[in-house]
């Protein structure tokens, strides 16, 4: 084999590797390897698909510091964090906080979703202010470096940071916890892609 071919074929090679690592595809959703939260660089973690009934419902990729396969680690982590979800079919918004909401039952006991009320009940009241989320449609939660939540819809913050640092993780609870949305999407979120 000549050089000239064999550099051709290193070169091809280091491209292929470089595009594989710009983005995965979930769903015909691409996550970015990278994201940023107030200025830290995260990692994605794992990327998934959430399905209900045999129907694709959305993408999700999940974002931390440095990687972590262990839901009690990601839950115990006190830095930045970025989910992100991608419907793959139009819905409302109040359908999703619902079924976050179901999430947060699943995963809590009375006293928990009793502590977490004021903080849910305002995450759900700036969902519902979306009104339709059309398939698409870019729903971020962030864990800011206070330990506060943000809900950003296509780029645009919705409502205000909500400070109770117990809402990020009982979040995570939905696709984490013992009883997750969706086992297969929770195992792809702990797999750190290669």
């Amino acid at each position: 084999m000549s050089t000239r071919i064999l550099r051709s074929l290193i070169a091809a090679a280091l491209l292929s590797a470089g595009l594989a690592q710009a983005a995965i595809t979930v769903g015909n959703v691409n996550f970015a390897t990278r994201q940023t939260v107030q200025q830290r660089a995260l990692e994605l973690n794992g990327a998934g698909l959430r399905t209900r009934l045999g129907f694709k419902v959305y993408a999700m990729g999940l974002y931390l510091r440095a990687p972590l396969s262990e839901a009690g680690a990601i839950l115990a982590d006190k830095g930045e964090k970025r989910i992100r979800i991608v419907p793959i079919r139009d819905l409302e918004a109040k359908q999703f906080g619902d079924a976050l909401q179901a999430g947060l039952e699943k995963n809590h006991d009375a006293a928990a979703l009793a502590a977490l009320k004021p903080a849910t009940d305002a995450l759900l009241a700036a969902l519902a202010a979306v009104g339709e989320v059309k398939a698409g449609t870019e729903i971020v939660l962030d864990r800011l470096g206070s330990g506060a939540t943000r809900l950003l819809v296509d780029a645009k913050q919705h409502g205000e940071d909500i400070a109770d640092v117990a809402l990020y993780p009982a979040l995570l609870r939905i696709w984490l916890g013992e009883r997750p949305a969706d086992s297969e999407l929770r195992e792809a979120l702990l797999k750190t892609p290669q």
